[in-house]
């Protein structure tokens, strides 16, 4: 058992709103030092982490160098994933935004023997194949050049909340241990997928230190219902009737056959629903499988989530609130301040707290200990 707190140390980069910082915290790290180069987000993680007010920088990482990096155990990489998505045309690592993974690396070789023993990076599943995995070969490539050996896995936060949000991760481990053979044979599992799978063995060019010893994921049980906020039907949040049958009218008919069903039973059911164009047409998909769809930036409008709640004979519509969208991403507890669409930026581009949780209490402690043990013996 670690007894001395500060051993587990972060500086997390791509800060955003704290998110990883409280995932991070709930098993035992403490961050020292944190890097974002949005002015709304710092402005929110510090109305959160009211007590923190110095180790917040707020600057573009490509200015800085390892010396304005305090010494620490991990650190931490939400980069942003614009260009690894079909969002950003697939840009890649090469893209405007994306290509902020570079500046990491390149804080990373500028600490040279300061470089944290532990670093954890997160980012959409599309990065295992953009440019068809040539970005994520090259960027596992650049941390092992920095001496780390690296493992990976996804993760969809409906293991935990009821939301649809599949990431990939990456951990890197600081070693001079020789390059890692990879067996000819990995079975599959939720953590690692057959394409995740492929890719490992696809790639012995990677220096791999893979933990085939995680536990499996929880089985999450609690649906839609659990993070609903208690509205007043007078609320002007609720869409009038002529803007809830204008989403209607742009409903699949299979869809709109089942709110109508919904619609006539004596209890209320919570639905989501995104806006999306289908053959040139705006349409509006909704889901009924009791959790949300993917939270994402409020950039346009139809990024903005919709909450259907059906039932009694009515059809109720109106956008998911803060407080809600803080529920799905597991930070029941985040002081939310700023506008409206600033805090749903905020969780739209925010890490799941209980799944970085997850990952630290079960892989990265457990790295840690042993990194402890070792130097210790």
């Amino acid at each position: 058992m670690i007894r001395n707190k500060h051993e587990k140390t972060v500086a997390e980069f791509f800060a955003g709103i704290g998110l990883m910082r409280i995932g991070l915290e709930k098993a035992g790290w403490q961050t020292i030092f944190a890097n974002d180069i949005a002015l709304t987000k710092q402005k929110l993680y510090r109305n959160h982490f009211s007590e923190e007010r110095s180790h917040f920088l707020l600057e573009d990482i490509h200015n800085l160098k390892g010396s304005d990096i305090p010494t620490v155990k991990l650190a931490t990489a939400s980069f942003p994933c614009t260009d690894l998505s079909l969002a950003g045309k697939r840009a890649g690592l090469k893209g405007k935004h994306s290509s902020a993974f570079w500046g990491f690396v390149n804080i990373l070789k500028d600490m040279r023997e300061r470089k944290p023993p532990l670093i954890l990076l997160e980012n959409v599943a599309g990065f295992l194949t953009s440019n068809e995995g040539k970005d994520f070969n090259d960027a596992l490539a650049a941390l092992n050049q920095l001496g780390y050996a690296v493992d990976t896995f996804i993760i969809d936060a409906s293991h935990f909340i009821p939301q649809s949000r599949v990431r990939l991760f990456i951990v890197g481990k600081l070693t001079n241990e020789p390059n890692f053979k990879i067996r000819h044979y990995m079975p599959e599992s939720e953590l690692r997928p057959k394409k995740l799978i492929d890719f490992i063995s696809n790639h012995p060019n990677i220096h791999w230190d893979i933990n085939g010893s995680l536990p499996l994921l929880p089985n999450h049980m609690e649906s839609l219902h659990s993070i609903i906020e208690r509205v007043s039907p007078n609320s002007p949040l609720w869409f009038s009737k002529e803007r809830t049958e204008y989403l209607l009218n742009q409903t699949f008919e299979r869809h709109l056959q089942r709110v109508f069903e919904l619609r006539d039973k004596n209890s209320y059911t919570y639905l989501t629903a995104f806006r999306r164009v289908r053959n040139g047409k705006s349409m509006a998909e909704i889901r009924f499988d009791g959790i949300a769809g993917c939270l994402r930036t409020p950039k346009g409008g139809s990024a903005r989530q919709i909450l259907l709640q059906v039932g009694k004979g009515q059809i109720n519509v109106r956008l998911l609130t803060p407080r809600e969208c803080a529920k799905l991403m597991g930070a029941d507890d985040f002081k939310i301040s700023g506008t409206s669409n600033e805090a749903l930026f905020g969780f739209g581009d925010a890490v799941c707290v209980p799944v970085i949780t997850w990952i630290a209490e079960n892989y990265l402690n457990q790295l840690l200990l042993a990194d402890l043990q070792i130097k210790r013996a």
